[in-house]
């Protein structure tokens, strides 16, 4: 009989488990930036993949969920500098009132974060002046960020439904 073996690496008491990751110190990260959820015309950056059989009639949309790869910029302006990118999905969760599950990963495509991710996991009351959400995790300059996201929307299109959100972003990580 062959009989598998895995070792499984363990710290010793005295070590701290930051330390046996060599990820050295804790950092702290602000960043501040808006995010464009465009859903009408010619090049929608995010739309509807999936509705409940009652949601037309709902008046919180229950149900439906979207998949979204949108801008991340410097500025509020369409056309401001981008600096990354929301991509992941959004489902409307609440039978009484707007408000969205939101998972997204927030990928920075500039500067010293180029490369790097941000999780955002969490409840999203988008008609709430602003509204907290949590970090999750991340990647590259981010590795295993927690922390949370402010969400404030600047500007929305009863027509259209297309919305621009400042965010706020405090993270801790390595």
């Amino acid at each position: 009989m062959v009989q598998s073996h895995v070792d499984w690496y363990m710290t010793k008491p005295e070590e701290g488990w930051r330390e046996s990751l060599a990820l050295g110190k804790e950092k702290l990260t602000r960043l501040h930036f808006y995010f464009h959820d465009i859903v009408s015309g010619k090049k929608p950056t995010a739309m509807k993949i999936a509705q409940a059989s009652i949601t037309n009639n709902s008046s919180t949309m229950f149900g439906l969920l979207m998949m979204a790869d949108d801008p991340l910029t410097q500025g509020p302006e369409p056309t401001s500098k981008i600096v990354g990118r929301a991509q992941g999905l959004y489902g409307s969760a609440d039978q009484e009132k707007f408000g969205v599950i939101f998972s997204m990963s927030f990928e920075f495509t500039d500067g010293m974060y180029n490369g790097s991710t941000l999780s955002i996991l969490g409840r999203n009351p988008i008609l709430e002046l602003v509204r907290e959400m949590p970090i999750v995790g991340g990647t590259g300059v981010f590795r295993l960020a927690r922390g949370m996201v402010l969400a404030k929307t600047y500007s929305f299109n009863m027509t259209s439904g297309d919305a621009i959100v400042e965010y706020n972003v405090t993270a801790i990580h390595y």
